[in-house]
């Protein structure tokens, strides 16, 4: 069934858009190399991610800092995977990392086409929870700015998604109603219920196929969105 009514689409940005686990991993790739750490990536990712996850909550809930967030997933996973590393080298890592992850461009099977698809019929934005300097570098990099009339972040608005002052803040900076709105996300807590209570409608984007009974209109496939819009 198509979504009528619709005149703006608001997209989360990681995970949604840009391929934040393939450009993660280059990313780290890099750093390890720069200070000479001889890691088996695969088995650091495997160990990283479930911990990268787990300190966004944190961060989404406010519960720790920017800074916590950043040195403390990695030290943790050096300490599960019991490879001793020095403060220092701890230190650049958090800061390389940062540093060269917007540098890839990687987006998500079939990005470019749907964007395209609907850019001529709908205003399109971006809401993300990621720190602004970042993600303005990923849009760039990877060539998407020019789809989005506004973007708006969780340092910008001062709350983070799930709250619904960061989608009220988009819906006033992009003279949107929440009523003709549509929020596409990867995060059913964070874009999906969010989203919902600050009144707009949802796609919750299932890229990993976890959660086929969410009770709520989920796509698995970007190129899914045609057939709703």
């Amino acid at each position: 069934m198509k979504l009528n009514n619709i005149q703006h689409i608001f997209f989360d940005l990681d995970h949604t858009l840009w391929d934040f686990d393939k450009n993660s991993a280059l990313t780290f790739e890099i750093c390890f190399k720069e200070e000479k750490l001889n890691i088996n990536l695969s088995e650091f990712l495997e160990a990283y991610t479930p911990i990268n996850q787990s300190y966004w909550k944190l961060y989404q809930d406010n519960l720790i800092s920017k800074e916590a967030l950043r040195t403390g997933r990695l030290k943790d996973c050096f300490e599960l995977l019991n490879l001793p590393i020095s403060s220092c080298i701890l230190e650049n890592l958090s800061n390389n990392y940062i540093r060269h992850l917007p540098s890839f461009n990687n987006l998500l099977e079939d990005t470019q086409d749907v964007l395209q698809y609907l850019y001529p019929k709908y205003t399109l934005h971006i809401i993300t929870n990621g720190f602004n300097e970042v993600q303005q570098k990923k849009l760039a990099g990877s060539n998407l700015t020019g789809y989005f009339s506004t973007v708006t972040t969780s340092e910008e608005a001062g709350v983070k998604k799930p709250h619904p002052g960061i989608f009220n803040q988009a819906l006033e900076k992009s003279k949107a109603l929440a009523r003709e709105s549509l929020m596409i996300g990867d995060s059913y807590e964070a874009d999906i219920l969010g989203a919902k209570n600050a009144g707009l409608k949802t796609v919750f984007f299932d890229y990993y196929g976890t959660n086929t009974e969410i009770p709520t209109r989920s796509i698995q496939k970007l190129k899914e969105l045609k057939k709703c819009l």
